[in-house]
C-alpha cells in the first residue's frame, strides 16, 4: 500500500511561471492554470523521485465524484494520475475529456 505524507506546499508553476498557493481543502500536487504537474514522489507527497520531469496532463478520467487528470512524464515517459482539485481550470478540464 503507498504511504501518504502530507505536503501542500505553494510552489511556482515550471510550465506557465504562476504562482500556485497552497491549496484550502487538500495537498497541491499540480498547476490550477495549466494542470501540469512535477515528477517527484515516488510515494504521494515522498519526493523521492529522482526523474524530477514536467507531467504533462493528457487527458482525463471519471473518478468518483470528481476527474482523475492522466499525465505522462516528459522525461521518463511513465503514466501518472493525480486527482482534480475544485480550483483547477475546468476548461483544460474539459478540453482534455476529447482526448
Amino acid at each position: 500500500m503507498k504511504q501518504f505524507i502530507m505536503r501542500n506546499e505553494s510552489f511556482v508553476c515550471e510550465h506557465c511561471g504562476k504562482n500556485v498557493a497552497k491549496s484550502n481543502y487538500t495537498a497541491r500536487d499540480h498547476c490550477p492554470f495549466c494542470l501540469y504537474s512535477k515528477h517527484v514522489d515516488i510515494n504521494p507527497g515522498d519526493r523521492l523521485n529522482p526523474c524530477h520531469g514536467l507531467l504533462i496532463p493528457i487527458g482525463i478520467e471519471k473518478f468518483k465524484h470528481t476527474y482523475k487528470i492522466l499525465y505522462q512524464c516528459e522525461k521518463c515517459l511513465q503514466l501518472h494520475k493525480n486527482i482534480a482539485l475544485q480550483d483547477d481550470d475546468m476548461d483544460l478540464i474539459i478540453a482534455l475529456s476529447v482526448h
